[in-house]
């Protein structure tokens, strides 16, 4: 919707802003654990290296130079104390073979932050290597929107990806956050073929107490959304396909092409 054709037809205004802001270098964030493989609808969470990951995703397969969505920012409730588990919203850009992947959202990760407010984060993976929230080669441009900030429980944000002259941007509420060099890649990186925005619950083996948006179903008014999905430079229309791996515990509901509600509260109160 308006980020993309912002970002779309303001690639020259923002390369003379660059001009004008310091690039600084984040402090490096604590490494993520390995995230699993795709998913598959109704099979139930993908478990390894000791934890469990449910998603309630909305997938396209294209060939684009970047995506955006708005989605509700949500406070979910996570295991007290429980420096493992995240509950987190994102949109993420993928290469074919799923192995190079850019990503940015918001999370509440209290062994990340040090709390349980959601903030902003963002990702990279490089074929099939992990790296680290919020640093390992991101550039940050932005004095005001930081990757690793707290944001706004309840209020509505847009989140994009683009493809500029060879580098990764990220976008949030229409301003450039920063960016990854397309260097990281070794220039191999270009354009995505898989975009998903999704929900994602990290929980311990066994059972989850964990929300995802605000642990309303996703029939609920109440429930979280990602809606505004807008395709940058593709020669096909936004189309979601949505999908859950627990559909009893964490649900989507109201799917459209460029839209899906989502949420849970998993086995119970935490």
């Amino acid at each position: 919707m308006r980020i993309g054709r912002t970002i779309l037809s303001g690639t020259t205004t923002l390369l003379a802003a660059l001009g004008l802001l310091t690039a600084t270098t984040p402090a490096q964030a604590a490494t993520l654990a390995p995230r699993p493989p795709a998913a598959t609808a109704g099979t139930g969470p993908v478990c390894w290296f000791g934890a469990c990951y449910d998603y309630v995703s909305g997938r396209q397969i294209t060939d684009t130079a970047g995506a955006s969505v708005r989605m509700l920012q949500s406070a979910p409730e996570i295991k007290p104390g429980d420096t493992e588990s995240h509950s987190l919203q994102e949109l993420a850009l993928q290469s074919a073979d799923r192995k190079s992947t850019v990503e940015i959202g918001w999370t509440v990760d209290l062994g990340l932050n040090g709390d349980t407010r959601p903030h902003l984060f963002v990702y990279h993976w490089v074929d099939g290597a992990e790296s680290c929230y919020n640093g390992c080669g991101f550039v940050q441009v932005s004095r005001s929107a930081k990757a690793g900030m707290t944001v706004g429980a309840g209020s509505s944000a847009r989140f994009a990806i683009q493809n500029v002259k060879g580098d990764w941007w990220v976008f949030y509420n229409d301003q450039a956050v920063g960016y990854f060099p397309g260097s990281l890649w070794n220039g191999a990186y270009n354009r995505a073929q898989v975009v998903t925005a999704f929900g994602e619950v990290a929980h311990a083996a066994g059972a989850t107490c964990e929300d995802m948006g605000d642990g309303w179903a996703a029939d609920s008014r109440r429930s979280s959304w990602i809606d505004s999905y807008y395709l940058v430079g593709a020669t096909d229309s936004p189309a979601l396909t949505v999908s859950a791996t627990s559909p009893e515990l964490y649900s989507s509901a109201s799917p459209t092409a460029t839209s899906f509600h989502l949420g849970g509260a998993g086995s119970g109160s935490c």
